[in-house]
């Protein structure tokens, strides 16, 4: 007998008695003696008998795995989000299957698909740059699997959202260069059909408007991708207009290295010439010339909320316990001040 692959039949043909009786004694059931479940769990203790998950999973329904559809991995917001749904995830007992959309539309609808045929619990998710329909996530919606996003969105009723106060976030940001005396303040901004990008747009213009500074659409910059490359050359764009501003709000940190480099080949200091600020807090950014002045986002908490939100979610259902509440938790975003908006301490030196 091959003891790495013993199964119930296995201990059954053992002690000569039916596979259905060593199942049910395995389960303590009430109808099988108490000598018949000392020997059935005597044996399967010397054998090293372990359940087949995979088939007690599927007789239940249940998979106890769980799809992440995330934009990129090598973003450094979106890796510690990885760790915080893992971080809950594991602990509760779940697997976790992640896929990247790589930005595009296309690749989240297969994503999507593919999770669903491989039978997940629930998904969590956050959309491309490049979704604008949202016909395949109401589709999945529909047939009963829970589903929770997590930073980017869209307003939908039907599930639950785990996002970040991105609007205050901005808000204070550009508040702070405002404080700095930064006073023609562009933004390099995200996609549009982003929520975040919204948000992060309106508290730009409302920390403007605040301090009696109309925001200039000029200085408005649309940049979709959301990379270092169009980050610098939206950056040089700006710098060279006749009125060029002297301090850039950045949708994300790298946009914010692109305009930094853009800034340096002009020829520029920072901050004293351009004081820069980004969103999302990578890691390198404090490692750059002078280090950057961004917002940090709670990614490893946002993972964990949203893990927690959709378990919940997966075992309410499996429970019969109704519909879901669904509910919108919005974490705190916080500003990190480092020497690449410090205009005022620069001019003093």
């Amino acid at each position: 007998m091959n003891f790495n692959q013993v199964t119930i039949k296995d201990i059954a043909r053992e002690l000569g008695i039916s596979p259905s009786t060593v199942s049910r004694a395995l389960k303590d059931h009430p109808d099988i003696s108490v000598e018949t479940k000392k020997a059935v769990h005597a044996l399967a203790e010397k054998l090293n008998y372990q359940p087949n998950t995979v088939a007690l999973n599927l007789r239940q329904r249940k998979t106890n795995t769980i799809g992440v559809i995330i934009p990129e991995i090598v973003h450094f917001f979106f890796s510690t989000v990885i760790s915080g749904i893992e971080d809950i995830a594991y602990q509760a007992g779940y697997n976790v299957i992640l896929a990247q959309s790589n930005e595009s539309y296309q690749r989240e609808v297969t994503d999507m698909k593919a999770l669903y045929n491989s039978r997940v619990d629930g998904m969590l998710l956050s959309l491309s740059r490049e979704t604008e329909n949202f016909d395949h996530i109401e589709s999945i919606i529909a047939k009963g699997v829970p589903l929770v996003f997590y930073d980017r969105m869209y307003n939908s009723p039907n599930c639950s959202k785990v996002i970040v106060d991105d609007y205050t976030g901005a808000k204070e940001a550009v508040q702070h260069m405002i404080d700095q005396d930064c006073k023609k303040i562009a933004h390099l901004m995200a996609a549009p059909n982003l929520a975040i990008s919204i948000d992060r747009l309106k508290g730009y213009e409302d920390a403007l408007r605040e301090n009696k500074m109309e925001p200039n659409p000029e200085w408005i910059v649309e940049c979709r991708s959301g990379t270092f490359e169009e980050g610098k050359r939206a950056t040089k764009k700006l710098l060279s207009m006749p009125n060029p501003p002297d301090s850039i709000f950045a949708n994300n940190d790298p946009m914010a290295m692109g305009a930094m480099m853009a800034i340096k080949e002009k020829g520029l200091k920072i901050p004293q010439d351009v004081a820069l600020v980004g969103f999302s807090n990578w890691f390198f950014g404090q490692l750059l010339e002078p280090p950057l002045t961004t917002v940090d986002q709670p990614g490893f908490e946002m993972g964990q909320e949203a893990a927690r939100i959709l378990i919940k979610q997966i075992e309410m259902k499996e429970k019969n316990k109704g519909e879901p509440v669904h509910e919108t938790k919005t974490l705190k975003a916080k500003l990190i001040v480092r020497a690449s908006s410090l205009k005022k301490d620069s001019l003093k030196k």
